[in-house]
């Protein structure tokens, strides 16, 4: 059957019916053969075993019922290979098992791996059949909404396995609390999520738990967890301005350095000016958020109460009252700042979470939820920036100073 496309050319319709046919004769085709060749050289490998009469203890013995595999190339119907092994190895019967196509496999390797991250990227589990068997073929096994659910009950013990790991040497870390409007039935989830960074640069997930609208006490717990399984206080925590988390960092990390993220302050002081004046105001903090020194950004907040103090004493207190914090940033490595200051190692990855959450209509528990958002920032942190300058974080544990981002010579006689 022709049809005219968008371009104005004819495209006959049945091309990739026959097209995806023959990916799949030939696939099918494929794998019978490695099938046999795989028997054959099990067979070929023991060919000298003989009993007592002189008869091969390893031979042929039938054929398995066949059945259908779901693959990339799609369905395909397979028949397995039996091998009657006599052998005797430490007083058991010998077994041949095919790793080409072991008992039981229903589907490959590479299909089920991609089955949860098509259900976390957004496709509801009452979707997965039409849509995979449109690719995968015609009535293609196992695909029904109770076996999806069943592959993503692994999740659990997954982060039970993660969130019992050993933490130890990670020098920064990045702290945000995100609300979920998955329907509930209890209170909306509040994700308590922290990012780190390891000795070579590498940022990863440290934390993700459950919380109650960022408490202190809930963060106390995620922050104690940690310390529990061997993290050391990190030098320096980015967070936005919620108290919660910083009354608990004092509390469990009292040496750790705060750092306000200035994508928070940016919008906070801004809320606080009227729209004709933002474009302004904007620019002037960006000034002070991208200084190179700290005395450039002290004279760009001074610039900026200058500017708005007289009428809008609101937005300069907000500015002001968390100077040191917002400023923190000045005695580590210049190399750093790009990533101390804001939470985007954070907030950036959230987005496939709040994604999923849109086709999430039904009601679910806490702990789905939480499992949800933990299997999608553990892909996503495949994707995250190392930390620049990632050499310079040992000279910072070992005490030297940095002013402006520059390394100081380190004053022996203080550090003895």
């Amino acid at each position: 059957m022709l049809k005219i496309t968008e371009n104005g050319q004819e495209h006959d319709e049945n091309v990739e019916t026959h097209l995806d046919s023959l990916i799949r004769t030939g696939a099918q085709k494929m794998l019978r053969i490695a099938i046999e060749s795989e028997v054959e050289e099990y067979i070929d490998r023991f060919r000298n075993e003989r009993d007592e009469s002189g008869r091969r203890l390893v031979v042929r013995n039938g054929k398995a019922r066949s059945r259908k595999i779901v693959t990339g190339a799609g369905t395909l119907e397979v028949t397995a290979l039996r091998i009657n092994d006599k052998r005797m190895i430490e007083g058991e019967r010998a077994k041949f098992t095919s790793h080409i196509l072991p008992p039981y496999m229903r589907r490959s390797p590479k299909v089920a791996e991609v089955l949860p991250i098509l259900y976390l990227r957004g496709l509801s589990t009452n979707d997965f059949r039409p849509a995979l068997e449109a690719l995968l073929g015609e009535k293609a096994p196992s695909l029904s909404a109770t076996a999806i659910t069943r592959l993503t009950a692994q999740w659990e013990t997954e982060y039970k396995s993660w969130n019992d790991r050993d933490l130890s040497d990670r020098d920064y870390v990045w702290a945000d609390g995100i609300h979920l409007s998955i329907r509930l039935e209890e209170d909306r989830l509040c994700l308590l999520v922290i990012v780190g960074v390891r000795p070579d640069g590498t940022k990863e997930l440290i934390a993700v738990d459950d919380g109650y609208r960022e408490s202190a006490d809930s963060w106390r717990a995620v922050l104690r967890s940690l310390r529990d399984r061997g993290m050391q206080a990190p030098l320096l925590a980015v967070g936005d301005g919620a108290l919660g988390f910083w009354g608990a960092v004092r509390d469990v990390w009292p040496d750790t350095r705060e750092q306000r993220c200035w994508f928070h302050k940016l919008g906070n002081v801004l809320d606080k000016l009227p729209k004709r004046l933002q474009p302004k105001a904007k620019r002037l903090l960006r000034e002070v958020m991208n200084a190179d020194t700290r005395m450039h950004a002290e004279d760009s907040i001074a610039t900026f109460e200058n500017e708005f103090g007289a009428k809008y004493e609101k937005a300069v207190e907000c500015l002001v009252k968390d100077r040191e914090t917002l400023l923190a940033l000045y005695d580590f490595p210049a190399e750093h700042w790009k990533h101390l200051r804001t939470t985007n190692a954070v907030e950036s990855s959230f987005a496939t979470v709040r994604l999923r959450q849109r086709v999430t209509k039904g009601a679910g528990s806490r702990t789905k939820g939480l499992l949800m958002a933990f299997k999608l920032l553990d892909m996503a942190q495949l994707r995250w920036r190392r930390l620049n300058g990632s050499e310079l974080l040992p000279l910072l544990r070992a005490g030297v100073p940095f002013v402006d981002g520059v390394q100081q010579e380190r004053d022996e006689e203080n550090a003895a």
